[in-house]
C-alpha cells in the first residue's frame, strides 16, 4: 500500500533516523534511572545532562536555565501556573490572546476559580497582536504576558521581542508558547527578550511525551509537580530518559542546518501556494504573507467544506481543516473567528504544513490531487 503524502507536520512529525539512533542505546542497554548512584545510573545521567546542553545551544540560554517536562501541553501549565501562584501577591491578572493554543486557554479559564483574571487580546485579520494593545491591556495587577510565538493553525509569527520589551518595561513576566517555531525559525531566548518558552518534542522530529520548558535564571517559578527532586528540584518524577536524549539530537540537528532548512520549507511551501492559487478561483490565504512560519500554508477556498475535500484525498494526501461542518452548522476553529474570517472562507479552509522529509515531487502531485478534488466538488450546501 502505497501511504499518503504527509502534510501535517504542525500536527506531528516523524522521528528523524538520527533521533531514533540516539534513544536506541537508552532503549536496550542503558536502562538504567538517572537518580541511581550507581554503575546503570551513569550513562542515563550522562544522556540527560548532555541533551539539556544539546536544547540550550539552539535556545542559546544555560544547561541550568531547561528543565525537561512530558511535552507543551505541561510545559505550558508549568509556566502559566507556576507564574501565577508565585506571583499572587504581587498581583492576579495576566494577558493572553485570543489565537493561542488550547495548552495555553484552558490554563488561563482554570486559573479563574482561583481568582485569577485574564484579558484575551483581539488579532487583526493576519492574525497578529498589536503592541499598543498590548501595552493598554495592563492594570496594576498584570504579572504575566502568555502570547505564542507561531500559531499552529496560520502560521503567524507574533512579534514576541517587541512584547517583550514591554513586559520589561512594565516588570511583567514574558512567556512564549513556542512549539510551533522551534525547529523552524530562530529562537533565541535573548533576541526573543523572554523569561519562560516552551518546546513540544514531536513538533521538533523528536518522541512525543517529551518537551522543555525554559525558565531564566532570575524566575522564581512556582513547583508544578511535586515528589522527588529531580530537573534541580523544579519538575518531580523520573526522567523519560529515552525521550529527552532523543530531544536534545532532534535540537542539535535543527541547530546544524536551520538556516538551509527554513530555505527549503520556504521553496516547497510557496511551491505549494503558487500551484494552488494559479488553479483556483475564489482562493484566499490566512494569516501575515510574510510574518509566518516557514512551513505553513493555511488557505480558504469560498463555498467549499474543507472536510468532504479531506474525505476525498485521505488516501492521497494527509492535511487538516479548519472547520467542522455537520447537519447543524459549522464549527469553526477560534483562531479563524478570532482573525474574523467570513463563514463562507472560514469553513472551506485547509492547513498544509511541510517538514524535512517532504520532496518537491509530493508538492507537485499535491497539487493535482487537491486541484482535482476541489473542481470535481458539488456547490455548497446551505449552512444554518
Amino acid at each position: 500500500m502505497i501511504k499518503p503524502i504527509y502534510l501535517d507536520y504542525n500536527g506531528t512529525t516523524p522521528h528523524d533516523p538520527e533521533v531514533v539512533n540516539t534513544m536506541l542505546p537508552f532503549l536496550k542497554e542503558h536502562f538504567g534511572n538517572p537518580s541511581s548512584s550507581h554503575y546503570y545510573g551513569i550513562v542515563p545521567t550522562e544522556g540527560v545532562e548532555k541533551a539539556r546542553k544539546q536544547v540550550a545551544n539552539l535556545l542559546k540560554c544555560q544547561p541550568e536555565e531547561i528543565i525537561f517536562t512530558s511535552g507543551g501541553t505541561e510545559s505550558n501549565n508549568h509556566a502559566i501556573q507556576g507564574i501565577a501562584f508565585s506571583l499572587r501577591d504581587k498581583g492576579n491578572h495576566i494577558i493572553s490572546s485570543q489565537v493561542e493554543h488550547p495548552a495555553v486557554l484552558e490554563v488561563c479559564k482554570y486559573l479563574e476559580r482561583f481568582g485569577f483574571e485574564t484579558t484575551y487580546l483581539p488579532v487583526d485579520e493576519y492574525g497578529l497582536v498589536d503592541p499598543v494593545d498590548l501595552e493598554a491591556a495592563i492594570k496594576p495587577e498584570t504579572i504575566l504576558f502568555t502570547i505564542m510565538h507561531a500559531n499552529n493553525e496560520v502560521g503567524t509569527l507574533q512579534p514576541i521581542s517587541e512584547f517583550s520589551k514591554i513586559a520589561r518595561k512594565h516588570q511583567i513576566i514574558m512567556h512564549t508558547d513556542a512549539a510551533q517555531s522551534v525547529g523552524k525559525v530562530p529562537t533565541d531566548v535573548n533576541s526573543l527578550g523572554v523569561d519562560l518558552l516552551s518546546i513540544a518534542g514531536h513538533k521538533l522530529y523528536a518522541p512525543k511525551g517529551v518537551g522543555v520548558l525554559y525558565v531564566r535564571q532570575s524566575i522564581d517559578l512556582w513547583k508544578f509537580c511535586h515528589g522527588a527532586g529531580q530537573e534541580n528540584r523544579a519538575r518531580a518524577g523520573t526522567e523519560n530518559v529515552v525521550g529527552i536524549v532523543g530531544l536534545g539530537q532532534a535540537c542539535e540537528i535543527a541547530g546544524r542546518n536551520l538556516l538551509d532548512s527554513i530555505k527549503k520549507m520556504e521553496n516547497l511551501r510557496d511551491l505549494l501556494h503558487e500551484g494552488l492559487f494559479s488553479q483556483l478561483d475564489d482562493i484566499r490565504l490566512n494569516g501575515h504573507p510574510k510574518q509566518r512560519l516557514p512551513n505553513t500554508l493555511s488557505v480558504s477556498v469560498k463555498g467549499l467544506e474543507a472536510n468532504k475535500v479531506l474525505e476525498k484525498i485521505k488516501g492521497e494526501v494527509a492535511a487538516s481543516a479548519g472547520a467542522a461542518c455537520h447537519s447543524g452548522g459549522v464549527d469553526v476553529s477560534h483562531v479563524l473567528k478570532a482573525m474574523q474570517v467570513p463563514l463562507e472562507w472560514a469553513k472551506g479552509t485547509l492547513r498544509f504544513s511541510v517538514g524535512r522529509m517532504t520532496t518537491t515531487e509530493q508538492i507537485e502531485h499535491t497539487i493535482e490531487i487537491v486541484v482535482k478534488a476541489i473542481k470535481n466538488q458539488p456547490g455548497p450546501l446551505e449552512i444554518s
